[in-house]
């Protein structure tokens, strides 16, 4: 986590007025300035940003806060990640605790090959050759930093003369050993592509080569900092117009979201040489409500935007599917300058519900009565992955596919047994504590003697999670999108946090007493120990919960 007195440091070095400055137009009025509010449509500006409190409000949506704040809102990022973007923004260091200073360190060597592989682009004739070949322009290239790796020596005596040791490589992805366990660079002779995670952290690298390698895309290993489950090319550079536009286009590869951005198409991410997960779909719905799936027209293709589109139409996503034909994809048509076309395109996807009913009755032979049926119960397993509404709005669709009878297209009841099982255990109280932490993570230390892991019984895992500083852990992600849970103002956190200890300390209360294995002095004294808490508590006084291990 980030030291409070960084946080306390950067928030004593930044002026509202420069801050929001970046963003917006900003006229001068008396003493305040004025602008049109960016998280509401308005014509007279409303929004008021004041020098003197360091703080803005919009009069016409009722948003407000300090320059911390804003930047949180006009990019979609949680609090630490605020804290990062602006510290590097105006050259403030920052101060971790150990485990964050280990990530920093391996930051700061991805940064140091980032620039390496930016370098040595610039010297090389055929890499340059090549991207330009492509239709890629200087300013995409600058934007996106693309590199290119040299020959495996070359890589490793720039680790040598960093300081940077063989293990710390290796656990960055930079190098790989043999059987014989000699190291070598995991990216040679290949253009190289930054990777950053959603809060813009560079994490890794996908390399593409220029000669005849039979692996023609590789990326950084797995690892604990990169997870290509969980992670979208381009997501950091297009994250404000996907909140902008309310609509994300997810494609195959780095060089078409260079592309589509060069073409205006700023909203364009990727997937790491792997189909849609579920990881990924909390991060594009976090951003957008509208998904568009643009992949290729062979097999590969068709089968992951099939994939994509379950897992999204069983979210209530809106959008749709592109799928590019004849050998094309979105960088070729943007190299022939048919961006036209790809606006049409864009804005007429095949439907998920649609593609996913057409996909799966176009494996069969609906000819043949046999072929058929297996048609109908593969259509109708998908169909209860859908809400009961929608369920009922395709019922006619699916029918004319399949010719049959309306009436048999039905879809087996869940009983109240089998719907229990299937829902997910929640806690409100414990989401809401944990969404409100995620917003305002500097208010976790100040409540943590009270508040301690075992106070989350159903959402222990994400409240560890969330002090492990795993920000894109899916759960996590998940609570941020809801609207269903509640974010709390800091008296509002104290309120609910005493609430909670009054129900967990009456909860300890029942099972002391009930629990006969207790000596009796020993059981006099929790319950007494017990109720004086929570008079304490009922009084409005924060006490520490204690387990039933340490009473």
């Amino acid at each position: 986590m980030i030291e409070q007195s960084s946080i306390e440091n950067l928030k004593n070095r930044l002026d509202i007025v420069d801050v929001i400055g970046e963003y917006l137009e900003l006229k001068k009025s008396g003493a305040n300035f004025k602008a049109n509010c960016p998280f509401h449509g308005e014509k007279t500006p409303s929004f008021v940003v004041s020098p003197s409190k360091q703080i803005f409000h919009c009069f016409g949506c009722g948003i407000g806060g300090d320059g911390i704040k804003f930047v949180m809102e006009y990019e979609k990022l949680n609090y630490p990640e605020t804290i990062e973007k602006l510290a590097q923004r105006y050259n403030i260091t920052l101060n971790y605790t150990e485990v964050d200073k280990t990530k920093e360190k391996q930051k700061k060597i991805l940064e140091e090959l980032n620039h390496f592989y930016r370098q040595y682009f610039e010297k090389d004739f055929k890499a340059k050759e090549y991207i330009f070949s492509r239709g890629i322009y200087e300013s995409s290239i600058e934007k996106f930093e693309i590199g290119f790796a040299p020959a495996s020596h070359e890589s490793l005596n720039l680790l040598k003369s960093k300081y940077i040791s063989i293990q710390e490589a290796l656990e960055v992805g930079a190098v790989a050993t043999d059987e014989n366990g000699r190291a070598y660079a995991r990216f040679s002779n290949r253009l190289t592509f930054p990777i950053y995670n959603q809060g813009g952290k560079l994490v890794g690298f996908g390399g593409r080569t220029i000669s005849n390698h039979p692996a023609k895309y590789i990326n950084s290993p797995q690892s604990k900092i990169f997870d290509k489950s969980r992670l979208l090319y381009g997501y950091h550079k297009a994250r404000s117009s996907i909140s902008k536009m309310d609509e994300v286009i997810v494609c195959e590869g780095y060089l078409d979201v260079i592309m589509l951005h060069q073409a205006g198409f700023t909203n364009a991410v990727a997937t790491l040489g792997t189909a849609l997960t579920t990881s990924h779909i909390p991060m594009l719905l976090k951003g957008a409500s509208r998904v568009i799936i643009a992949y290729d027209g062979d097999d590969a293709g068709i089968n992951a935007a099939f994939k994509a589109s379950t897992m999204l139409s069983a979210k209530g996503a809106k959008g749709g599917v592109v799928i590019f034909g004849g050998g094309k994809d979105p960088a070729d048509m943007v190299k022939e300058g048919k961006i036209k076309e790809l606006k049409e395109i864009f804005s007429n996807p095949k439907g998920f519900i649609e593609f996913c009913f057409e996909i799966i009755i176009s494996r069969f032979n609906i000819n043949d009565p046999l072929q058929k049926e297996d048609a109908y119960k593969d259509s109708l397993k998908y169909l209860a992955t859908l809400s009961p509404l929608l369920q009922e709005e395709y019922r006619g669709y699916l029918s004319s596919l399949l010719k049959i009878d309306e009436k048999l297209i039905r879809v087996a009841k869940k009983t109240k047994d089998s719907q229990k099982r299937l829902v997910r255990r929640e806690d409100i109280s414990e989401l809401t504590l944990i969404k409100t932490f995620l917003a305002h993570a500097n208010l976790i230390d100040s409540i943590l003697d009270s508040v301690g892991e075992d106070i989350f019984v159903v959402h222990k895992a994400e409240f560890l999670a969330l002090l492990r500083g795993e920000l894109e852990n899916p759960y996590l992600m998940e609570i941020e999108i809801r609207d269903d849970i509640k974010e709390l103002s800091e008296d509002e956190l104290k309120d609910q946090i005493l609430k909670l200890l009054v129900i967990k300390n009456r909860q300890r209360l029942s099972q002391i007493k009930a629990d006969k294995a207790i000596e009796f002095e020993k059981k006099s004294f929790l319950l007494r120990r017990i109720n004086e808490n929570i008079k304490k508590l009922q009084k409005g006084e924060l006490v520490s919960y204690e387990s039933f291990s340490t009473i």
